[in-house]
């Protein structure tokens, strides 16, 4: 269980978190210029360089080797890192799995367990409980599976791997850090395959620098302490800019006469850009004048959703776009809004099909990013780009119209 005291000052963590970063940037300039703590190749090669600079960076030798006696390689963190079928399911999909009447019914009973401290983080941070809730059940059904992996040896092996080294490898440190403070037990900490901790998945560095007493008894436990899970959850969206009082998503209705290449997160208009071209909320009023994106989850036939400044607090926590926007969407149906809007988009390109988009975009000098068969942010936007040369609705929905014509 990972537990921490709560008499350790914001400042005291901030300057930690200030401290590691400069550090580490000098980790990760010496790895480009001399090769230290590269990626790859032998593990103990890997693990030998990630001592010396944790010495280096002022940690004992004794208290290095302790934390890390027990490091090995997890291949089924790996085996969890290259399927992540996430990125495979349309909204759709994604959205009816996993917005279930078991998690409904929870969020409702949970809403009411915990009435009074959602009203006093309410308050404190301007969350809206909603939020909470809906990140609470998908991250861990509210507490009930946190994960089973081993977390210094699942930030290890994903730092270790190539994938995303600079990701992880902080993360490591991070840990380390909080090792030294008594909070973290390298051996017995477990959690998600990605390293993330508690009944709502953080990370290490966000541990110390959010990590928050909200049930008042001295410590910070956020694997059993959904009080204390919430309140640091809380901290953490507030510290990445979440706006109090502001709303994070609204369905709205939109012509068919729209322009559909202005639609997508990059795109970001005054509410009343959009009023003049006839989109209007499905159900009640605007409710600010705040610049929001229009964005289709699956295409202009499909459901059309306005996202405000907190709906990208919440995409900086998770970059998944699928996943986001489910949450997000959950969040809104605990406020009392309606399902939203089927209507009938065009089916999901296959994996084999969404690869072969990828490839032929790609031939004809589209940046689509990976080729992986992931309808990601730059493949919908090189859709949306071969869309609008094609003289067809460049909503970035891949379709096998526009597979057919490349």
């Amino acid at each position: 269980m990972l537990k921490i005291k709560s008499n350790i000052s914001r400042l005291f963590n901030f300057l930690t978190i200030i401290i590691l970063i400069f550090v580490l940037g000098a980790v990760f300039i010496s790895n480009n210029a001399n090769g230290k703590i590269k990626c790859g190749g032998p593990f103990n090669f890997f693990l030998s360089d990630i001592k010396k600079t944790s010495v280096s960076m002022g940690y004992s030798a004794d208290l290095v080797n302790d934390f890390f006696s027990s490091a090995e390689i997890d291949p089924e963190v790996l085996k969890a890192d290259q399927s992540q079928t996430i990125f495979r399911k349309s909204f759709f999909e994604f959205s009816n799995a996993v917005i279930s009447p078991h998690r409904l019914q929870n969020a409702a009973i949970n809403k009411r367990r915990y009435k009074q401290t959602f009203s006093k983080i309410k308050h404190q941070y301007g969350v809206p409980k909603e939020i909470l809730l809906a990140f609470w059940a998908l991250e861990t059904d509210f507490g009930l599976f946190q994960g089973d992996y081993n977390t210094l040896n699942a930030l290890l092996t994903l730092s270790h791997n190539c994938r995303r080294p600079e990701l992880f490898l902080p993360q490591v440190f991070g840990a380390l850090e909080l090792f030294k403070q008594n909070k973290f037990h390298p051996r017995a900490t477990k959690g998600a395959w990605a390293g993330e901790i508690g009944m709502l998945q953080m990370l290490p560095l966000d541990l110390l620098e959010n990590g928050t007493d909200g049930d008042g008894d001295g410590e910070v436990d956020i694997t059993s302490s959904p009080i204390d899970a919430l309140y640091s959850m809380a901290e953490k969206l507030t510290s990445m800019g979440w706006k109090r009082d502001q709303p994070w998503l609204l369905e709205v209705r939109v012509p068919e006469s729209m322009d559909w290449f202005q639609t997508g997160l990059s795109s970001a208009m005054p509410i009343e850009y959009w009023r003049n071209l006839n989109v209007r909320p499905r159900v009640g009023s605007f409710q600010n004048d705040a610049d929001v994106s229009l964005v289709l989850p699956m295409g202009r036939k499909g459901p059309a959703f306005f996202t405000y400044p907190n709906y990208k607090v919440l995409l900086n926590w998770n970059n998944s776009f699928v996943y986001i926007t489910t949450a997000a969407y959950f969040a809104t149906l605990l406020s009392n809004e309606p399902r939203y809007r089927l209507g009938s988009p065009e089916p999901m390109l296959s994996s084999s099909e969404m690869l072969l988009l990828q490839t032929k975009l790609h031939q004809k000098g589209y940046n689509v990013g990976k080729i992986d068969g992931i309808l990601g942010k730059k493949t919908r936007k090189a859709v949306k780009l071969k869309q609008k040369e094609l003289n067809i609705p460049a909503d970035g929905w891949p379709t096998k119209y526009l597979l057919k014509n490349l």
